[in-house]
């Protein structure tokens, strides 16, 4: 059985391709943010990745016609139903505390998402 959006049943097929889609962006790209375009947190990972000059993969799952299969297909893998869902280096990671911590410039200069010394934050 598979899991209830906006008041549609979506199959185990469905969330398989989903979380293979999912599972191929993450690994093609340094940073991937799943979000959704009116979430106030996501506005706020987006902005802070952006001020951090990183290159990064938006998928915003209420503008994929597969975005309701896909935060199924996450919230499967990383136990995260929520926006933003974020990955770096393929690892995936709450971005505020990670820059509260002060581990998130490492973690992007790992990935190759930002040079050495371009962020400041």
């Amino acid at each position: 059985m598979g899991t209830v959006w906006s008041g549609t049943q979506i199959s185990r097929q469905e969330i398989e391709m989903a979380l293979f889609k999912a599972k191929k962006l993450v690994s093609a790209n340094p940073v991937v943010v799943f979000s959704k375009t009116w979430c106030g947190y996501c506005k706020g990972v987006k902005k802070l990745l952006s001020e951090l000059n990183v290159s990064y993969k938006v998928v915003e799952l209420d503008e994929e016609s597969d975005g309701g299969e896909i935060q199924s297909a996450l919230k499967e893998w990383t136990g995260q139903s929520t926006v933003p869902n974020v990955f770096i280096g393929g690892k995936h990671i709450s971005v505020m505390e990670e820059h509260r911590a002060r581990k998130l410039v490492p973690l992007l200069t790992e990935a190759g998402a930002i040079a050495n010394n371009s962020a400041k934050l």
